[in-house]
């Protein structure tokens, strides 16, 4: 295979930097790597891991879900449309070039026209900039969560990414599952660089020796990242010593862990809600919500979380896990054979029919063996499934057709907010807002749409809790789609390897802060 080294490193040999010998190199195994170095071209987790790695959000989450400035220092609200955010200053990109508010304002603007990214960024109507390192955050009327999407902000180098290629593209193209300068060249602020990329075999990272945060304990200077798709491969690769950390960890090879004296495992209750829709644009017996309850109740999605997931998932009812602000507590989950047999019958479909289905085979923990389960589970109540199962790189693809009957996807919410998850996977698809990106199953419900619209306006926190609850009634009742259970994020290193303070229950872990002993 052909491997292609970031021309970005070559450019910073160049322009006469230099990387230090290394303090610590560590191998991490995920179950795969990032499909692409564009951090707008996909909004997934392995996107979001790399850009914490390569750039810097304004804001981001600690461990107990508080706000830590990054690239902002600190921000305050102006007037109920606006908060005013203050800017790191002497901060370089990896290209050396300076980071300013144009760079800020030059994002933002890049991520309003990304179909995967700018429903996240619906509320903010603009952002301007005030001086070389103050922007205002506008916002159509008040919006109580500037400060979640600004994680969501990692400021692009302007300089390195306008202009054109030598073949005439423009620099700043943005394309979906596509090739773009973007997609193939980088430079951040991060505390790392890619040095080397070969898609689906390594990424190699080296540390950012110009990097701004010196108050960082950090001392990793080389990660390698090899992507090793499955779970029991990937944990006999750290027995071995082949690598020094993993992710995720199947519930599987826990006890193998565990009985080891040289490993630890660190696992957190996920807020990671895995789900199936059900798409009424190509099933017609979707459109009856009926056969959709049918379905919720013929799913034992409670055995699968006990014996699937070997208790390291919470199993769902609802999309909100419990201490967000949507969460209803008087949603239960409901197995029932019967009542399912029963629905089919009163539908019509008495003797069931057929449906497609794909899901992934590296992307969720244990996703294929879900999806044969679901699969297993609907047949009792005639639903006969043919169903695909693929490699992250190929699904997402095949997921945005929006061609299966069923297609599995799992959601974190961006926002760490309950209005999040409807935004992409439930309100009323709409290409130019970006609402109903993900909702591959074509639900629509238009009280739904302005309950969700109403509570992000919402700054009184009762109220806004009150109408998110009832979204999710609404969604329940109305089986929109198939919720299975919330995936615990799990991880397993070497002793020497201090990942406990560096992960958290969004699922990035922060490793320029890692600390090898």
């Amino acid at each position: 295979m052909k491997t292609m080294k970031s021309k970005i490193a070559v450019a910073l040999m160049a322009a006469g930097l230099s990387f230090s010998a290394a303090a610590a190199d560590i191998t991490v195994a995920y179950d795969a790597d990032p499909v692409s170095l564009d951090p707008h071209e996909q909004l997934s987790g392995g996107t979001l891991q790399l850009s914490h790695m390569v750039f810097d959000p304004l804001v981001r989450f600690t461990q107990e879900m508080d706000f830590e400035p990054r690239l902002a220092t600190s921000w305050e609200r102006i007037d109920n449309q606006t908060v005013r955010f203050n800017l790191r200053e002497g901060v370089t990109f990896h290209s050396g070039n300076p980071f300013s508010a144009d760079d800020v304002v030059w994002t933002f603007d890049r991520l309003k026209s990304s179909p995967d990214f700018k429903g996240i960024f619906t509320p903010i109507v603009d952002i301007k900039k005030v001086d070389e390192h103050t922007v205002d955050v506008v916002t159509d009327g008040t919006y109580p969560l500037v400060e979640n999407v600004m994680t969501y902000v990692f400021p692009m180098d302007s300089k390195f990414y306008s202009g054109e290629t030598e073949d005439g593209r423009d620099k700043s193209e943005l394309k979906k599952n596509g090739s773009t300068y973007a997609s193939t060249h980088l430079s951040g602020t991060g505390p790392y660089v890619v040095d080397e990329r070969e898609q689906g075999v390594v990424v190699e990272f080296d540390r950012n020796e110009n990097y701004w945060d010196k108050d960082s304990v950090g001392n990793v200077d080389n990660i390698t990242l090899r992507p090793i798709k499955e779970d029991a491969t990937r944990v006999a690769a750290l027995l071995s010593g082949d690598v020094d950390m993993i992710a995720p960890v199947s519930p599987n090879d826990y006890r193998r862990i565990d009985r080891s004296d040289n490993l630890q495992l660190v696992t957190m209750p996920g807020t990671r809600v895995i789900t199936f829709q059900m798409n009424q644009s190509v099933v017609d017996e979707f459109k009856d919500p009926r056969v959709r309850q049918a379905v919720a109740y013929a799913v034992n999605n409670e055995g699968i979380a006990q014996k699937i997931m070997k208790g390291a998932a919470t199993p769902a009812s609802q999309q909100s896990p419990v201490g967000y602000a949507g969460y209803n507590a008087d949603l239960a989950p409901r197995y029932d054979l019967a009542k399912a047999k029963k629905l089919m019958e009163e539908a019509g479909y008495p003797d069931g029919f057929s449906v497609t289905m794909i899901a992934p085979n590296n992307r969720y923990v244990n996703d294929e063996k879900i999806a044969q389960a679901v699969s297993a589970m609907m047949a009792k109540i005639g639903i006969k499934v043919d169903l695909q199962t693929m490699p992250k790189a190929q699904y997402w693809p095949e997921f945005d057709k929006c061609e299966a009957g069923m297609q599995m996807i799992g959601w974190h919410p961006d926002t760490e907010d309950s209005a999040n998850f409807t935004e992409f996977l439930t309100m009323t698809r709409n290409a130019d807002t970006g609402k109903g990106q993900y909702n591959c199953g074509h639900y629509s419900n238009s009280e739904v749409d302005k309950l969700v619209l109403d509570a992000n306006s919402e700054t009184d926190l009762e109220k806004r809790n009150a109408m998110l609850q009832k979204v999710e009634k609404i969604l329940y009742d109305d089986a929109a789609f198939l919720p299975l259970h919330w995936q615990d994020p799990s991880w397993a290193a070497k002793n020497n390897v201090n990942i406990k303070p560096i992960v958290n229950g969004m699922n990035f872990p922060y490793f320029g802060d890692l600390v090898v002993e």
